[in-house]
């Protein structure tokens, strides 16, 4: 008898188990190791200032503490550094926006995040930047393949591992517990990401599925900080990831030569460095219509859970509300109103009245 079964091991279902575990929880965790997990592509960044107008992004001063801690706590466990702490630097695009920073040098509320904000040029051997830039700490990149492998190495070491092509038709639910084949556990907990929009039981939810892609490029000369403008430049050993395209109508996992081409055309907007492209990655990020993740337990069936809906900001969504979770499972604390799947149980209704 297990306490939790687990359906997925990518980001949301690897950092949702290793906290039931470190809970003292019994877990067993499915995964489909054939089917590539948009975890795997991932780029990885954790960025405290995003979008166009570059504003502080939702949660970061209680996110960011927390998801530094906890990737330290795996790494000390998996003995795998996974979590690459690095600058990034957003140059500005125009002066209006260099003055608008310069306003906040006084805002304490971005300090944590903010290293410097330049009215001046700043690696102007790497990058164009006429107007200055923002360079944000606390932020960096997970190298996400690494963190999946080792903790999958972990779980197997503590036999609640297994590799298993999940059946919904072999799923059996009664009023307190769940049995699936030979497992019998008081919970399931879907951690599917795109998967998800296949769930029987969950497939009302409003995903908003999106395939983003990404290039690999070999620079001339090493690049020792990650630059973000238009498209972002992770430097990782002696190539760079560059991302990432947004596309909602055409769901599959083939590169295009489109994207592509948009990679590079923005890349050498800000981009000095002569490079070469290596080669290029497609995913499917689960992300959501009011880019919110999806917590919670399903409206009528109770031992049935979902944690869900991380969309592109998974590295640092992931260890709080995996937290929040296993606090809601185990000692009935209440889920916050902007991910509790409750928001969306009038969606659920139309579908079964």
């Amino acid at each position: 008898m297990f306490d939790f079964l687990i359906v997925g091991q990518g980001l949301a279902g690897s950092v949702l188990a290793y906290t039931l575990l470190k809970r003292g929880c019994r877990v067993m965790v499915l995964n489909t190791e054939t089917k590539p997990a948009a975890s795997a592509v991932a780029a990885g960044l954790y960025n405290p200032v995003t979008g166009r107008k570059m504003v502080k992004t939702w949660m970061a001063d209680t996110l960011f503490p927390f998801l530094e801690e906890f990737y330290a706590q795996v790494a000390q466990d998996t003995h795998v550094q996974a979590l690459h702490a690095m600058p990034i630097y957003r140059p500005f695009a125009s002066i209006e926006e260099q003055n608008d920073w310069m306003g906040k040098t006084s805002n304490n509320a971005l300090d944590f995040f903010v290293q410097q904000i330049a009215g001046e040029c700043l690696y102007d051997d790497d990058i164009y930047n006429p107007y200055g830039g923002l360079a944000l700490q606390h932020c960096g990149y997970l190298d996400t393949i690494a963190f999946l492998s080792s903790i999958r190495q972990l779980f197997i070491r503590q036999q609640c591992y297994c590799e298993e092509n999940f059946d919904y038709k072999k799923l059996e639910i009664e009023d307190t517990r769940v049995q699936y084949g030979d497992y019998c556990a008081k919970f399931i907990i879907f951690c599917e990401g795109p998967g998800a929009v296949q769930n029987p039981y969950f497939n009302w939810l409003p995903f908003s599925l999106v395939k983003g892609e990404i290039i690999i490029i070999e620079p001339d000369r090493p690049v020792e900080r990650i630059y973000n403008r238009g498209v972002f430049v992770i430097p990782v050993e002696k190539y760079c990831k560059v991302g990432s395209t947004y596309e909602h109508h055409h769901l599959n996992l083939e590169p295009t030569a489109a994207a592509r081409e948009q990679l590079c055309e923005k890349l050498n907007i800000l981009l000095k460095i002569p490079y070469k492209v290596v080669s290029q990655l497609a995913g499917i990020r689960p992300a959501t219509q009011d880019r919110k993740p999806f917590l919670g337990m399903h409206p009528r069936l109770k031992p049935l859970v979902i944690f869900n809906g991380l969309g592109t900001k998974g590295v640092s969504l992931a260890p709080y509300f995996a937290h929040e979770l296993v606090e809601f499972l185990c000692r009935g604390q209440e889920l916050s109103a902007e991910v509790d799947i409750s928001r969306y149980f009038q969606l659920y209704n139309r579908v079964i009245a």
